[in-house]
């Protein structure tokens, strides 16, 4: 199966608009990507139809909400292959998820001498919530290096994952630099000494066919808005009995069973975790972006971006004066290309100037430091640009990102 691009960029009425007179070449899927007209369509039916609050109502529009909620979860779970929709909890994103965990599980169960293990590629979000952890258990966290290649240093795999590791928490591709983590070797070396592993799936999941089972990892915590969904919502994927040991993170609302003044008993799983008002209209519209995903089919949408890696790489590696971080082989990475601008004297253009330029061309970029200065501080740079790619890009859109590039770099050297 092949991905037909003219007719998927027709799904998406964004793509249609200019910018600053110039058309819109979007290259910024890996901050947030665009929605195609089936997810807007869907939240805007059940605002439209079903608007109610789910499980507290008997009325028909409470029903019919409580179905579409919990349908929404179902879709999910398969999406991810998990084995049960109970072991899906909806969260605001993989941000929550990843807190969730840090307070419920991580912060009951590490003293000193325990050991969380991460990464040096880590979204802030992977990484701050294990430092807070640390911090307040008394635990210690350790960090997998990164080569000068972009991707993780595995030769120190046995020295850092001990019997005192706990938990491993790494993101399945990187934000910054596309890498494809060996996932399948950190898992197996984790288990070896019983530590749990959560993935943070946030740019895995909406690229690569992703079975979390296969992966074999405790938890995964992903993004809807990264895969074509709404903003404001995600999901934490575990094991029920991991979920039925651990406390709730969040007091009040859908996560009890029932509260005396002396005390509170909690809700099944996934409930005990989802307190207050739950978000429907983004869990529709979550599961309206998975069902879209799901007929494009993710090995044709993974093929299609392993051809615009490689196509990318190329054009990129052709302009004098640029340096592409991460690695080369385009089935080792996701097509998202951190880039850095350098004049003639070897002085680094700011990514944030560069980023101008390719606005006013129409062509959106991310420009900073992506939530992961360590990563920046490993390759010895402030920033970095950021053009990342999903199901609507052409060869064509790289052609425009490579021409403002070269008219950046004349901008520059006579300024």
């Amino acid at each position: 199966m092949t991905l037909d691009v003219t007719r998927v960029r027709k799904d998406f009425p964004i793509l249609d608009r200019e910018v600053h007179g110039k058309r819109l070449v979007y290259l910024d899927s890996a901050a947030t990507s665009q929605k195609p007209q089936r997810v807007i369509d869907a939240v805007s039916d059940f605002y439209s139809h079903r608007n109610a609050a789910v499980h507290r109502s008997v009325h028909e529009l409470g029903e019919e909400a409580t179905a579409a909620y919990e349908g929404a979860r179902a879709t999910i779970a398969r999406f991810v292959n998990a084995p049960d929709p109970r072991g899906v909890v909806f969260t605001r994103g993989t941000t929550e998820s990843t807190n969730l965990v840090a307070y419920a599980w991580v912060r009951r169960r590490l003293g000193p001498g325990d050991e969380i293990v991460s990464t040096v590629m880590e979204h802030h979000s992977n990484l701050v919530p294990w430092q807070m952890a640390a911090r307040d258990s008394g635990a210690t966290l350790r960090y997998l290096p990164v080569t000068d290649g972009g991707e993780l240093d595995l030769t120190t795999l046995d020295s850092l994952i001990t019997p005192r590791t706990r938990l491993v928490c790494v993101t399945g591709m990187s934000n910054v630099l596309g890498t494809i983590n060996s996932l399948d070797q950190i898992v197996a070396a984790a288990h070896a000494v019983g530590a749990l592993v959560l993935v943070d799936g946030a740019q895995l999941v909406p690229h690569i066919a992703t079975d979390v089972q296969a992966i074999g990892c405790d938890f995964l915590a992903f993004s809807s808005h990264k895969m074509l969904g709404p903003l404001g919502i995600g999901a934490l994927v575990a094991r029920p009995e991991l979920l039925e040991e651990m406390d709730p993170f969040l007091g009040g609302g859908e996560m009890i069973r029932n509260v005396t003044l002396e005390g509170a008993e909690w809700n099944d799983i996934p409930y005990k975790f989802e307190a207050g008002t739950m978000m429907v209209a983004e869990a529709v519209g979550f599961a309206a972006a998975a069902d879209y995903l799901s007929e494009l089919g993710m090995d044709a949408v993974r093929e299609h971006e392993i051809q615009l890696t490689r196509y990318g790489l190329k054009a990129l590696d052709a302009i004098d004066g640029i340096v592409v971080y991460g690695p080369r082989d385009a089935a080792r990475r996701g097509a998202t290309f951190s880039f850095n601008v350098f004049e003639a004297d070897g002085e680094l253009v700011h990514p944030h100037d560069v980023g101008t330029i390719l606005d006013g061309d129409g062509i959106a970029i991310r420009a900073g430091h992506h939530c992961a200065k360590p990563l920046m501080q490993r390759f010895d740079v402030p920033a970095t640009c950021r053009a990342s790619c999903y199901v609507y890009n052409t060869e064509s859109e790289l052609d425009a990102l490579v021409e403002s590039i070269e008219r950046a770099k004349v901008f520059f050297s006579r300024s």
